[in-house]
């Protein structure tokens, strides 16, 4: 009965969002398949900072890599092949993520915040500093990629519909994924890392072998989240691997709760929306948004997955007066 209970809101929310394009305007679909994006990218970082207790601020990363990656392997004058250059840059993204996840797990607190940082900002001046990826001006994404097998097509990703619907259902099946993974011995074991380290070394787990899994999963699901802001928006920048996204996406995983996949896609639409509405307030938009994140802090420590828990807690709580 509580598994229903919980799975009711979200198949609402679901539904909700999945009818996004029967508006018909093109800058609602845009904008709420750049949140879907988003929502994917923390869910990806709440892998690390909400499960396994790992603070990664370059997570941007693997964000801005797969991003690139899909610039520069497409052709310029025709559409690649979605089932090339999807698998590529994610490719990508992971293989990052797991040689720079040889160091940087070496580390702990502060220390391996500071070299996540570090990494990221190499990878940002690669980009920024080099032809490679185009300067400051960034690269173009002229054609979207094609989804042909054979000359038959399944959908089309230059049709706003078609594209709202493939990132919709590529963040069903991220949550889903997810979920069962964490559900799995792996998961558990990421858990107990989070939870007490020494104990889990004493129970004889090779936790740096766990940290790294989970390290370079993260950064894969963080590259297909960059694969489809790319392929959404036509172009990137080096400012996809700064240090800015990188504290953007904490705080949607902050403002969404900690260790909770649903909580992580509440942050990212939360934020994104907040940060519509405080601009068009003020151009100091950060000090309104910092003053929410504090608040949640200190008033909401579970962020807004745990406010329904909380109100259940007052109802019972006035209901036994």
């Amino acid at each position: 009965m509580n598994a229903n209970a919980s799975l009711i809101p979200k198949l609402v929310a679901l539904a909700i969002v999945a009818c996004v394009p029967l508006s018909g305007e093109s800058f609602y679909i845009e904008m709420v398949g750049k949140v879907l994006v988003m929502a994917i990218f923390a869910m990806s970082l709440d892998l690390l900072v909400g499960f396994t207790g790992l603070v990664s601020f370059g997570h941007a990363a693997y964000f801005g890599i797969a991003a690139y990656a899909v610039a520069i392997l497409s052709p310029e004058y025709e559409a690649a092949s979605l089932w090339y250059v999807l698998p590529a840059s994610v490719g990508l993204s992971a293989l990052a993520a797991f040689v720079i996840g040889l160091f940087v797990l070496r580390t702990k607190g502060i220390y391996f915040i500071m070299v996540t940082l570090a990494f990221a900002q190499m990878a940002y001046f690669i980009f920024h500093d080099t032809p490679l990826g185009g300067g400051s001006d960034g690269k173009y994404l002229n054609n979207k990629p094609s989804a042909s097998i054979f000359g038959w097509e399944p959908f089309d990703l230059t049709n706003e519909v078609h594209m709202f619907y493939f990132v919709l259902a590529v963040l069903v099946l991220v949550y889903l994924f997810l979920a069962r993974v964490l559900q799995s011995p792996f998961g558990r074991v990421l858990v107990g890392i989070k939870s007490n380290e020494h104990r889990m070394q004493s129970l004889g787990y090779y936790t740096f072998r766990y940290k790294l899994g989970a390290f370079t999963l993260a950064g894969a699901l963080g590259g297909l989240a960059g694969f489809l802001y790319a392929v959404l928006s036509g172009f990137v920048t080096p400012e996809l691997l700064s240090w800015h996204e990188s504290g953007n996406v904490l705080l949607m995983v902050i403002l969404g709760g900690m260790g909770n996949l649903a909580g992580a896609i509440a942050g990212a639409f939360a934020f994104e929306a907040m940060r519509e509405i405080f601009a068009d307030i003020t151009k100091y938009w950060q000090l309104l948004m910092g003053g929410v994140i504090v608040a949640v802090v200190l008033f909401l420590p579970g962020g807004l997955a745990g406010v329904p828990g909380r109100i259940k807690r007052a109802l019972q709580g006035g209901e036994a007066k």
